[in-house]
């Protein structure tokens, strides 16, 4: 905060601020007070996470009725949060905060009563237990300071790194990505892309090193907004902030307009609908669920030319849906992507898994036609681009 107060007193001495002095003055102000405010939002949902996996392991240790739950505790404990207002944690979310307990016990120097602002009864407790037990058992890492970690990534980083079971290996990714202001998504690159071991092999490291941080995505405010993890922790809809642009903002709102005023069976049932498929969030754009041909229709929105990742990307949605969504009665999902460019929209549907020749019939009667839904795209594009 020392330079954008050290900025309004050089404001203050300044004879005449011209116009663009004030645009640069709120536009500095705006990019540095945003990143502060991601930074500590970050920092409190590591801390938060790191005191549920500390609270779970303890009760797995000490609880009183521990072995009533045994290996369903997780999966009972998801139920019980559900009750309770708007906490949800899947199973597979609570085995990952524990893990994050074990993994980083040096989170531990950082909670203190300032940071989580009394946020537990048992801050005395925390500090004063147990070192947590170390993966890699007698040959890991001490692992950088806590400070360090906590200001420099997200929760999102460090359920990526937490995927890595080498210590050195987790290590190296730690440095490089605080060193390079990694973005997760490029943190995902660089792991799969096997930057560790390219480095071991390489003659000339920092040669390496250097043309690896140039070309990297790094994170920014907007991008730790989108977070999943923060959607959750603020208590946002994914709506009120996924939006790439306004423009797709207006086509989606056209089209589920459109599919509302049809009459034809349709249902809305959710906007940027959050999927969990492999330890991965996805967001759908539009879920309707059709009562006459009872089946959930998913409309994916794409703000260029129809590529053929985009229907693999469709597929998988309506596959995870099949799985996991279908009730006793309901027939296979259906997905429609619309792809858009300059002057025309390309509409192609994905029939997964629909190989009943009378309900494909039925389903080219009941869902609007390819014409139609381009009608509403080139319309919505002529209106809003």
């Amino acid at each position: 905060m020392k330079r954008i107060g050290s900025g309004v007193k050089a404001a203050r001495k300044r004879d005449g601020m011209d116009f663009a002095g004030l645009v640069d003055a709120v536009c500095s102000v705006h990019e540095q007070l945003s990143r502060h405010a991601a930074k500590a939002v970050n920092i409190s949902l590591t801390i938060r996470n790191w005191l549920i996996g500390f609270y779970v392991r303890e009760y797995e240790q000490h609880g009183s009725d521990r072995a009533s739950y045994g290996g369903n505790l997780f999966e009972r404990l998801s139920v019980e949060l559900g009750k309770h207002g708007n906490i949800f944690y899947h199973p597979r979310e609570l085995r990952r905060c524990r893990q994050f307990y074990q993994t980083y016990p040096q989170i531990r120097e950082s909670v203190t009563p300032e940071l989580i602002q009394a946020a537990t009864r048992d801050v005395a407790q925390i500090r004063g237990s147990a070192t947590p037990e170390l993966p890699g058992k007698g040959n890991a890492l001490p692992g950088l300071p806590a400070l360090t970690l906590l200001r420099s990534l997200s929760f999102t980083h460090f359920s990526e790194l937490l995927e890595i079971p080498d210590p050195l290996k987790r290590t190296f990714y730690e440095i490089e990505c605080i060193k390079g202001n990694w973005s997760v998504r490029e943190l995902k690159r660089q792991i799969a892309s096997l930057y560790f071991e390219r480095c071991g092999l390489s003659k000339n490291k920092k040669a390496l090193s250097r043309i690896t941080q140039a070309k990297v995505e790094v994170d920014s405010p907007q991008l730790v907004i989108r977070d999943p993890y923060v959607f959750e922790f603020l208590g946002l809809k994914p709506k009120e902030v996924m939006h790439e642009s306004r423009l797709e903002d207006a086509l989606l709102d056209k089209v589920q307009d459109f599919l509302l005023e049809l009459g034809r069976g349709f249902c809305f049932e959710a906007r940027q609908k959050r999927i969990l498929i492999g330890g991965e969030y996805f967001f759908l754009d539009m879920v309707f669920y059709h009562r006459i041909l009872r089946c959930h229709v998913l409309f994916e929105l794409k703000l260029d030319a129809f590529r053929h990742e985009h229907l693999g990307q469709l597929n998988s949605y309506v596959g995870w849906y099949k799985e996991h969504e279908m009730a006793e009665g309901d027939n296979a999902p259906v997905g429609i992507l619309l792809c858009t460019e300059k002057n025309h929209a390309l509409v192609k549907y994905a029939l997964a898994g629909m190989n009943n020749r009378l309900f494909v019939s039925q389903y080219q009667l009941k869902l609007p036609s390819v014409d139609e839904l381009r009608a509403v795209v080139e319309q919505a594009l002529k209106k809003d681009g």
